[in-house]
């Protein structure tokens, strides 16, 4: 069974800076699990089927205005005490809207919190809003391997243990790339097409060095040279060198490794001594991005050699009968 993940409202407010208007209600356990909101139209003219009871409830100026001039104010009561029934995470009020009095009095009653976003409009805020949810109640797995920022691109390396993941970071911090997560890495599904890597807590900046022990990146290095989150564009998977594999020497076709459903581009570099796995990281990452730019090197050159075929088969005498 997929575990379920959520928020507090009490994080929701001090991450968008709402205003309180039920501090007497205890946020801290009152959870949001779904990132989706809803706009309660047809709520507060009485229809409750179908109603999504889960989701944060927000009231724009279209609402105000209709909560304001089309019931009295018995009628709104009632109406927000059925909606209020359903036991919603939260009613929030946009642009800077202060709700009536006795709207916060019956979520006072009834337990829900009554919010206030100062944004000025509320399409912006509900983009910010199901943004970050949508980070914070992600799927998420927790990968041995370390992630970094190289020329733009999340580039994640992958292998066993001893076979200087670490020490090609390192070289790779020092050639002005920045580290987001040594040893492990927390992946956070954030839609079908994007990936979020980031640290746990307890080891962001820390690089574990053998022989050495662990180094502080942003000590050391500076601010320039660590992040705190990044998306996860390619895979870099070292493996002992074996002579009897048949490694991939043109890179006409991707490989592809997959996380949480999301299929990642990968690649197998295969360790032996003299080979500098910075450098081949570096040109991977450029390689991707030139990809994803339209030029493929690998396809250029296949283009040229069958051009070249097709050229002497062309221009070659014809055998005489």
């Amino acid at each position: 069974m997929e575990e379920e993940y959520s928020v507090s409202v009490t994080q929701l407010i001090q991450k968008m800076n709402l205003i309180n208007h039920t501090p007497e209600i205890d946020t801290d356990h009152i959870l949001i699990k779904d990132p989706n909101m809803n706009r309660p139209a047809v709520q507060l003219a009485g229809f409750f089927e179908h109603f999504d009871s889960a989701r944060i409830q927000i009231c724009g100026n279209v609402e105000f205005a209709y909560i304001s001039n089309m019931h009295t104010e018995e009628e709104n009561i009632q109406i927000f005490e059925k909606l209020f029934a359903f036991k919603i995470p939260c009613l929030i009020f946009c642009r800077n809207i202060k709700p009536y009095d006795y709207i916060i009095e019956t979520g006072k009653r009834c337990g829900i919190p009554i919010l206030t976003d100062t944004s000025e409009t509320t399409s912006d805020f509900v983009h910010e809003v199901v943004k970050w949810l949508h980070v914070e109640l992600a799927p998420r797995i927790s990968i041995h391997a370390v992630l970094l920022d190289v020329y733009g691109e999340g580039v994640m390396i992958t292998g066993d243990s001893g076979l200087g993941k670490s020490e090609a970071a390192l070289e790779m911090i020092r050639r002005g790339h920045r580290l987001v997560s040594d040893d492990v890495v927390e992946i956070k599904k954030v839609s079908d097409e994007t990936l979020i890597g980031t640290a746990p807590d307890i080891t962001r900046h820390f690089i574990e060095l053998r022989g050495i022990g662990i180094i502080d990146v942003k000590s050391m290095f500076g601010v320039e040279c660590v992040k705190h989150t990044q998306s996860i564009d390619l895979i870099v998977n070292l493996e002992e060198w074996d002579k009897d594999a048949n490694y991939d020497r043109l890179g006409l076709e991707d490989q592809y490794t997959e996380i949480l459903g999301n299929k990642i581009v990968s690649h197998s570099i295969p360790i032996r001594p003299g080979r500098n796995i910075a450098v081949i990281v570096e040109a991977a990452a450029v390689n991707h991005r030139q990809k994803k730019m339209g030029y493929n090197a690998a396809q250029e050159l296949y283009n040229r050699v069958t051009q070249n075929i097709a050229c002497l088969l062309y221009t070659s005498p014809s055998p005489r009968d």
